[in-house]
């Protein structure tokens, strides 16, 4: 499981690192690459999870969750979430 780990981190990297403009503008690019390309999830369960938003903050942490938590539990999420945050935590 350490590869999905590692996957999920550079993905999440990249749109962390490439998008401005917050959560909203991330939309298109988390679908192409979590949809469209990995296929991690069926576009259903990917509006499921922007239309719910269960945890309070950020929407590309919250999807990250979601989908790190479904792949490989709790290091799947750890790894998707530092990937989005860490390009902006870098920059500042």
């Amino acid at each position: 499981m350490k590869h999905i780990n590692l996957r999920l981190f550079s993905s999440f990297f990249k749109i962390g690192a490439f998008t401005f403009g917050g959560g909203w503008a991330m939309i298109s690019l988390l679908e192409e690459d979590i949809v469209n390309k990995h296929k991690w999830l069926e576009k259903e369960e990917f509006i499921d999870n922007l239309a719910t938003q269960s945890l309070p903050g950020i929407m590309a942490v919250n999807v990250a969750i979601a989908v790190g938590y479904k792949l490989n539990k709790i290091w799947g999420s750890i790894f998707a979430v530092l990937g989005t945050i860490l390009p902006s935590f870098l920059i500042i």
